[in-house]
């Protein structure tokens, strides 16, 4: 059949403009994006460092009142190991506590900068996980923003800055590079941006064997839009970057170790940690809460019991189901591992989307009731910070 074409009348032409036309605002540029992203998220930005500077000054204080180095402190329990790493490599399979089950991403940050910045390895650590948190706390404001409003957005990031064990946030420890790199990567899933999904996602299997929970959101968000025949073959390559990292390391290490399940082997033999599905955590849970017990294991009883109840009101909430699927796997690997009941609070700091109702609820009971409650979790979380690095002998 013949296409029929018609001609418009033809239009006189534009006057010429003394200004540029201004792009498109789709087609604005990167660094413009940039800066108007970044000036956006600045009061989330601004929050998080205020609360986390409040944490990081009461350790120092009372530190020196106590003759011990702040900075010590801060690179304490498994930042001697990453350390380890950082400065000479990993130590091989022969020692009962094999330090290959960490994984390398945040360690290989640190050997990078150290030999091209004039510090210390210990400073270059903290420095890569305070950025790490920055770039975390932008995330959280952007997810929330997107879903709800920039108060939201705010309240999130400064929320996540003043949980119990927020200390760790200032720690060098990876908890703040997988956040960043968890929360980025869903918020790129929620807005279909499939390379930067898949990218960040395996970046994140990199950092920390929790990727676990991130990685099939990742692949059946993609498998789905395949499915549904939407964004060509954007959704396949996400599907296949998501686990490229995490199984890449676990390969390497099965290859050192001469055992397809080398890393498992590693976790349970050497550092006491499998998944018997939760049995651990409620025996443990049931002793801490029926006997005198430290705060620490008291506060990570609570912790998990809140976790699990802002799990339920995100359901309530109607979260997207990339956040809920999330949270819910990222609670199973946590609280159904044994051992280590004393950290099962740290593990779940990149949950950060149980805070979303809280953040959402204190957004909208208006701004004096929400810097009171800032106030009041700010000042726990300082002192609790203090205890977990200067009076619990344990790591957070």
């Amino acid at each position: 059949m013949d296409v029929v074409t018609t001609e418009e009348p033809s239009r006189p032409a534009p006057a010429p403009s003394a200004e540029p036309a201004s792009p498109p605002p789709g087609h604005a540029g990167l660094g413009v994006r940039l800066r108007n992203a970044a000036r956006q998220a600045l009061p989330a930005l601004a929050a998080y460092a205020v609360i986390r500077l409040i944490g990081v000054l009461a350790v120092y204080v009372w530190a020196r009142n106590l003759g011990v180095s702040p900075g010590q402190r801060l690179t304490r329990s498994d930042a001697t190991y990453y350390l380890s790493i950082a400065q000479h490599g990993y130590d091989g399979y022969a020692k009962t506590q094999s330090d290959m089950a960490f994984f390398p991403l945040y360690p290989g940050l640190v050997g990078v900068l150290e030999r091209i910045v004039p510090l210390s390895p210990r400073d270059v650590a903290l420095i890569v996980a305070w950025l790490g948190g920055l770039a975390a706390a932008w995330a959280l404001f952007a997810i929330g923003a997107y879903l709800h409003d920039r108060r939201t957005g705010v309240l999130l990031a400064a929320l996540w800055a003043a949980l119990p064990h927020a200390i760790v946030e200032s720690m060098a420890y990876s908890e703040t590079l997988f956040t960043a790199l968890t929360a980025w990567s869903l918020y790129a899933l929620l807005r279909r941006q499939w390379l930067a999904a898949g990218v960040l996602c395996l970046f994140a299997g990199l950092t920390r064997t929790t990727a676990s929970s991130l990685i099939p959101v990742v692949g059946l968000a993609a498998l789905i839009a395949v499915v549904r025949r939407r964004d060509g073959w954007r959704p396949w390559a996400a599907m296949l970057l998501a686990p490229a990292g995490w199984l890449a390391y676990l390969a390497w290490v099965g290859v050192q170790t001469g055992r397809p399940d080398g890393w498992f082997h590693i976790q349970s033999a050497g550092w006491g940690s499998s998944f018997d599905f939760g049995v651990y955590t409620f025996q443990r849970g049931r002793e801490v809460l029926a006997q005198p017990a430290a705060p620490q294991m008291l506060v990570v009883s609570v912790v998990a019991l809140l976790a699990v109840m802002f799990f339920v009101l995100s359901v309530l909430d109607r979260q997207p189901w990339e956040l809920l699927l999330y949270s819910g796997l990222l609670l199973v690997t946590t609280l159904g591992s044994a051992g280590y009941y004393h950290s099962k609070a740290r593990f779940l700091l990149p949950a950060f989307a149980l805070l979303l109702p809280a953040a959402v609820g204190l957004a909208r009971a208006g701004r004096a009731r929400a810097v009171t409650v800032l106030v009041a979790v700010t000042a726990f979380s300082t002192y609790f910070g203090g205890y977990l690095l200067l009076i619990w002998t344990r790591s957070p």
